[in-house]
């Protein structure tokens, strides 16, 4: 299910006993579990099925040039047939998807018991379709005794190569997920440990970020909560846990930590029993033995990235190679329309506040030019050239920016960045409304949703912002590939010509 969920605000209203009642968390008496927490990395988890799905199928392939067919009388070659047959039932029927969970998907025990019963019964089809075909049964078993052996080598050669790449440093640490503890009480040092324990062999699931202070004073610990902001925005944080008793609205309390980071890019969650009451409509995950509430969730799964990082990509690279002819010839109108470089390079913020340098075409003269646009493009701006007026007016001057696709930088379609020195109202953008700093929460876009409802142009009040952010962030709620399809429609048929482009 899609996980639409991008900041929940917490409603301290019930007692504390109303939760224990319903959920349990291990104490720091308790003996931990010994064995790493498992969990379900969706993108390999598909990776691996798609293996195996082509594993079969290229079996059955080989597995028919090898056996002498005798055709029926429609022109069905039965022991082809009913390889493939064999072969699609092996990867519609269903299997136990959680022995899929990492690190369990690197045993060769589980993996065992999570490929046998669908290939066997994979085998029984195959003979089972043979027979049906008015093969005789010692031939069907054995043709399918055949390709269940072809079957089995595939397989076996497939989660070879995925255990070599699961062997390597690089790919360990890529699946890592790493955990950051708010709280300085017994719970979170708890929580910690163990984390940090599973953490520390070769088939940790999960790495300790550090503890953090949810109030002024550190001691002991690894910093407060700007220390852990800035970490997530440098190295990344796949969850934050808040193991720490709750103070009301007072500062240091769950709704004033939650409110702080809810910038980060990361899933947020609550220990239930260490707060005086959370809201009963929150979500609930485990971590191990571990129930957790879910405060804020990414707003894309780690699938929905994997297919909007793959369509971007082979869409941009598709779109500068049939656009190239257009790139040279505007490289070089804009070369020889006013001294100057052909690109403008500007710094901008990106998802998780990551840092970039923006590529466009220059449309403004050199000397006159504003690195850090403290001054916002206006209609008539003295500083756009001839040739920039048009650029700008038919949004050509945005093309480059899918070489900055191509880099992992943007998206195709996402929030607009703005300049680091933008204002509205007289206020930096972040200063200036409050909910701007979710739109971190995905890759900035060429276009977007709030471009193709003419949100765009100059932003002169706070109001001119809250429209555009209320659009963007609409885009991150209803986000889907078909979504972004559609965006990219709109811009082509409706923005290249808007009225709102200067």
């Amino acid at each position: 299910m899609k996980e639409q969920l991008v900041f929940a605000d917490v409603d301290i209203d019930f007692p504390v006993s109303d939760t224990r009642r319903t959920l349990s968390i291990v104490s720091p008496g308790r003996q931990l579990l010994r064995e790493p927490y498992p969990y379900l990395h969706t993108v390999l988890a598909s990776i691996v099925f798609s293996v195996d799905a082509g594993a079969v199928f290229l079996a059955s392939f080989l597995a028919s040039h090898f056996v002498l067919d005798i055709p029926l009388a429609g022109g069905l070659m039965p022991a082809t047939a009913a390889d493939f047959v064999a072969a699609l039932a092996f990867v519609l029927l269903p299997k136990k998807r959680p022995l899929l969970a990492y690190p369990k998907i690197k045993k060769f025990n589980t993996q065992f018991r999570y490929l046998v019963p669908g290939f066997l019964m994979a085998c029984v089809v195959n003979a089972g379709m043979l027979i049906a075909l008015q093969r005789p049964i010692l031939e069907a078993f054995r043709l399918a005794a055949l390709w269940g052996a072809a079957a089995a080598i595939a397989l076996l050669v497939g989660r070879a190569a995925i255990a070599l790449a699961l062997a390597s440093s690089f790919v360990t640490v890529k699946l890592q997920r790493k955990i950051a503890i708010v709280g300085g009480g017994s719970m979170a040092f708890a929580l910690a440990g163990r984390i940090s324990a599973d953490g520390a062999g070769a088939n940790g699931a999960y790495g300790l970020m550090g503890i953090f202070n949810n109030v002024s004073g550190s001691a002991g610990l690894d910093g407060d909560l700007d220390d852990l902001v800035e970490k997530c925005r440098v190295e990344g944080a796949h969850a934050i846990i808040l193991a720490m008793p709750d103070n009301g609205s007072a500062k240091g309390g769950v709704r004033d930590v939650s409110y702080k980071l809810r910038k980060v890019l990361s899933d947020i969650y609550i220990v239930p029993n260490l707060v005086s009451g959370v809201d009963s409509a929150l979500p609930v995950e485990y971590l191990g033995p571990h129930p957790l509430f879910i405060l804020q969730r990414r707003p894309l799964s780690d699938m929905q990235n994997f297919q909007k990082m793959a369509f971007d990509f082979v869409f941009a690279l598709v779109a500068a190679i049939l656009l190239s002819p257009l790139l040279l010839a505007i490289a070089l109108i804009v070369k020889l329309d006013s001294p100057g470089p052909v690109f403008f390079r500007q710094p901008r913020r990106g998802c998780n506040e990551k840092r970039f340098m923006v590529f466009k075409f220059r449309s403004m003269r050199t000397e006159m030019s504003d690195l850090g646009a403290a001054r916002q493009t206006s209609r008539n701006d003295p500083r756009v050239t001839r040739v920039g007026k048009w650029l700008r007016k038919l949004s050509l001057d945005e093309l480059p920016q899918l070489f900055n696709v191509l880099a992992g930088d943007m998206s195709l379609v996402g929030p607009r960045p703005h300049a680091p020195q933008t204002r509205a109202g007289g206020h930096l953008l972040d200063d200036a409304l409050a909910d701007y700093v979710l739109r971190y929460h995905v890759k900035p876009g060429i276009t977007g949703w709030a471009q193709v409802n003419g949100a765009r142009g100059e932003l002169v009040t706070v109001g001119d912002l809250e429209r555009r952010v209320k659009y963007d962030l609409d885009y991150i709620r209803r986000w889907s590939l078909f979504f972004d399809v559609k965006i990219i429609f709109l811009t082509v048929v409706r923005e290249i010509f808007s009225r709102h482009a200067f």
